[in-house]
């Protein structure tokens, strides 16, 4: 795969895993709603992730959790626009934005962020591959089912890694054509997928590699490590994040996506030394 060579950095893909740390300016997140939603304590949380190793900040402004209500789009612009302002002001770290919409991606570039990340696989809102061919940046494509809302009653497949590939080959040959060079792939870990789904899919990376992308797992905190570990609260998943980001890597993972970025910089670290 060739390197992404972005202003602020290069990936060589295959030498290392890289970190994207998550910065949710949500107040319904499932794991951190309402802790980082003011511009300060968004700052702050960016200056803590960047400290802790990230390699990539990720910024939503619209919870993608199950059951999310979807919010206006001025709304989104609002939470998102001055946090990327702010950071990028004071940071040079590449950043990502979690957004399902066009005109978000538009303004969140013009502010300074690097890397457009579609949930829908830019399913949505059809004119998110053409801008984000003309704005000439990459894009992170997602596999999911339905929205937020429904995404948890669409689970049924009838072989859950052909299909979720067969998905990802389509929306990787829409982007190609609307001129956007730079793409990554992530096969939705917990959008659309039950326990033992997300575990087949993590088991089964290297199936995905033969669409010649990297690979973006987010596993982070989700409900399938609480079940394992019998855990209601995210925020005590971390240790089984680690194992879930681990197990990734061992399969052919480029990137993981984690709100725990200090630790599990040192697990990746480790996971590296063992499997690159």
């Amino acid at each position: 795969m060739q390197p992404w060579n972005l202003p602020r950095a290069t990936f060589n893909w295959g030498q290392k895993t890289y970190i994207m740390g998550i910065l949710n300016v949500t107040p319904d997140s499932f794991s951190d709603g309402g802790q980082f939603n003011t511009l300060k304590s968004a700052i702050a949380q960016a200056h803590q992730i960047i400290q802790d190793g990230a390699d990539i900040l990720d910024i939503g402004g619209q919870s993608t959790r199950p059951n999310a209500d979807e919010i206006s789009l001025q709304e989104e612009l609002d939470r998102v626009i001055p946090v990327i302002e702010a950071i990028r002001q004071n940071f040079e770290i590449p950043i990502s934005v979690d957004t399902t919409r066009s005109q978000v991606a538009q303004a969140a570039i013009a502010s300074g962020a690097d890397i457009i990340n579609d949930v829908s696989g830019a399913v949505f809102d059809s004119e998110m591959l053409s801008t984000v061919g003309k704005l000439g940046i990459p894009i992170i494509l997602m596999h999911m089912r339905g929205t937020p809302k429904t995404m948890q009653s669409l689970t049924d497949y009838n072989n859950l890694i052909p299909e979720i590939s067969e998905f990802l080959k389509s929306r990787i040959e829409q982007a190609i054509a609307q001129g956007i060079q730079s793409i990554l792939i992530d096969p939705g870990v917990g959008f659309a997928k039950k326990f033992d789904q997300n575990l087949e899919i993590i088991r089964n990376l290297k199936a995905f590699q033969t669409l010649n992308c990297p690979i973006l797992i987010g596993a982070s905190r989700k409900s399938f490590i609480g079940q394992i570990l019998n855990q209601p609260d995210p925020q005590q998943r971390v240790w089984g994040t680690a194992a879930a980001c681990v197990s990734a890597i061992a399969n052919g993972a480029d990137i993981v996506r984690v709100h725990d970025v200090a630790a599990l910089s040192d697990a990746c670290r480790v996971a590296d030394a063992i499997w690159r």
